[in-house]
């Protein structure tokens, strides 16, 4: 389960949120919803670890996250828009990659690890391509796999659908409705509505629900 309490966060003299309250249940799906530029992706960053907040706490399975912005460790798996894959490494290597590098993990167990989810991702044709030649829906999954290799306690996507034509769409869905029946809890960022419909348990509204008024 993921809380969030009182949090927020201040650029200068501008609020961007504060008293930021959200709780997420284990295997539950929350979609985060708002147009583009008010603040979601600042959201995402802080609770991945990247940036910090001014005030609040983020706890997650009852232990306390860091909030300064130097978060160690990779308790919430995070899928940018752009993938961020390692355009010289292939499928495969790109999800064995960092339990190798990070938790020292054998590279024989994490590459067949690897396999196993691009396998339950349907990834087993591109297992040994690289990412140019793949399409930008197989991209996203291949950035979904690589998250779940680190087994995070959260997975938390940026945008999952942008670029995407309609097709891909369905198998992001597809792929996001797998995972909560294997009880993978999912926090999405989107300023698609219809689509955060179409796989949310709950809607965060960051346009209506989220404070920004006066000062700290």
């Amino acid at each position: 389960m993921l809380e969030i309490k009182n949090l927020a966060k201040v650029f200068g003299e501008r609020v961007i949120f504060k008293e930021m309250d959200l709780t997420i249940n284990d295997g539950e799906v929350l979609s985060i919803v708002g147009p583009s530029g008010i603040g979601k992706t600042t959201f995402l960053r802080i609770l991945a670890g990247l940036l910090p907040a001014d005030q609040g706490e983020l706890i997650l399975d009852n232990e306390s996250l860091d909030i300064t912005g130097n978060r160690q460790g990779a308790q919430v798996g995070v899928i940018f828009q752009d993938f961020n894959l390692f355009p010289h490494y292939t499928v495969k290597q790109n999800v064995a990659l960092a339990p190798q590098l990070v938790k020292k993990v054998a590279k024989k167990e994490a590459e067949k690890e690897a396999e196993e989810l691009l396998k339950n991702l349907g990834l087993v044709e591109q297992m040994n391509q690289y990412p140019f030649q793949l399409s930008g829906g197989q991209k996203q999954r291949v950035a979904i796999a690589r998250a779940l290799a680190m087994k995070p306690g959260i997975l938390a996507y940026d945008e999952p659908t942008s670029g995407l034509d309609a097709e891909s769409t369905k198998r992001v869905i597809k792929v996001i409705q797998q995972l909560k029946t294997q009880g993978v809890t999912q926090l999405i960022v989107t300023h698609d509505l219809p689509f955060a419909q179409a796989v949310a348990d709950q809607t965060f509204d960051f346009g209506v629900d989220v404070d920004r008024g006066g000062s700290l």
